[in-house]
């Protein structure tokens, strides 16, 4: 013999209704949530303005009471009130088109980014392959940090992209010195690897690091503020102002960082021109020659007296040939100039405008 079932109806109210159902009656077999409802609301309440809820899902009206798998006894059916649009609800208007709905669904809206997992990726991975940071490591001169062996090969192949196209190979890099986490596992995870070996601060983003030119140490800002010294604190090596290099600076800092490195390839310009000036002028004296002359001249070329001689790389004398060194003795510009049309020898042999005579027997 069946027992009773107890199901919980709860209203906007608050108020608690229990409903002891007794499933060996006829007419309880056949009931309804709509007969629910109509039981429990007022006549001068609409029923349709109502709906039954359970645990968080809508249940339709038609649904028996009884004997139903989605209603378990000692279940709590919340009887909740629809709200009916008016405007101002989110609800349609009517005034809207039917282009507008699809423009809004069509149009994708872009994914929101966690500024805390870009400034993670900036620090933890390889500028250049987004991979985790191993050493060895190297920045560039503009503060970017890369796993060395992917940067290598992509100077190789010459598939560097064109962002980092200041990078003309190892001369343009520094080898870093990392301080690995006491106790930290290199496995791939997404956290801070390497850290500060005086302050103890990790390399993540939230405080500033410096790479020093010279010997290759990684320091956050904070030592290098409070022990004052001119040499690295690691290894004691001598560094300038200049030999600090932020890594992954702001906007500002990059271009001061642009500006500093603009002014070193127009240092090696001017000295590479210095230097070749300086031996010009060095030949220029041991040929007896005036230096204005030799500066004057082609570059890495001196002549005297018709001889062309190299300054840089092999020497080399050859002699220029005129067209006065292959005249006969005792010509004059004239006869040269009508040596060229006519024939140096005189003969008996008319000759036209066409073509010199030939000799009998070759005409």
């Amino acid at each position: 013999m069946r027992s009773r079932t107890q199901i919980f109806v709860k209203s906007s109210t608050n108020s608690q209704e229990t409903l002891i159902v007794d499933p060996t009656h006829s007419q309880t077999q056949t009931l309804t949530l709509s007969d629910l409802k109509s039981s429990l609301l007022s006549r001068d309440q609409p029923l349709s303005s109502f709906y039954f809820t359970l645990n968080g899902k809508i249940l339709n009206d038609s649904i028996p009471l009884f004997d139903n798998p989605q209603i378990a006894p000692l279940s709590t059916l919340y009887l909740r009130q629809r709200v009916l649009g008016g405007g101002g609800d989110g609800g349609a208007t009517g005034a809207e088109s039917r282009d507008c709905y699809l423009k809004m669904y069509a149009e994708k809206k872009p994914d929101k980014i966690d500024p805390n997992e870009v400034r993670l990726s900036k620090w933890l991975n390889c500028a250049l392959s987004n991979e985790p940071l191993r050493e060895p490591c190297v920045i560039d001169k503009l503060g970017n940090i890369f796993n060395k062996e992917v940067l290598v090969q992509a100077l190789l192949s010459k598939s560097l992209p064109r962002g980092f196209g200041y990078i003309r190979g190892l001369k343009d890099l520094v080898n870093v010195k990392l301080t690995k986490v006491p106790g930290e596992e290199d496995d791939g995870g997404y956290h801070a690897k390497f850290q500060c070996p005086i302050t103890g601060f990790e390399f993540n983003g939230k405080y500033k690091f410096f790479a020093l030119r010279t010997c290759g140490h990684v320091l956050s800002a904070k030592a290098l503020k409070e022990v004052k010294s001119s040499s690295c604190l690691v290894c004691h090596e001598e560094f300038s102002e200049l030999d600090r290099i932020v890594i992954n600076g702001s906007e500002e800092e990059v271009a001061l960082l642009r500006e500093r490195m603009e002014g070193e390839k127009v240092k090696v310009k001017d000295k590479k021109v210095k230097r070749v000036k300086n031996d010009e002028v060095g030949i220029g004296k041991e040929e007896g020659l005036d230096s204005e002359k030799v500066s004057g001249m082609k570059r890495g070329v001196v002549e005297t007296n018709g001889v062309e001689k190299k300054i840089l790389g092999k020497v080399e004398n050859v002699k220029r040939l005129k067209a006065g060194d292959m005249a006969p003795p005792n010509a004059n510009k004239s006869s040269v100039y009508a040596s060229i049309f006519t024939s140096s020898k005189k003969s008996d042999l008319k000759e036209t405008y066409m073509c010199r005579s030939l000799p009998l027997g070759r005409n």
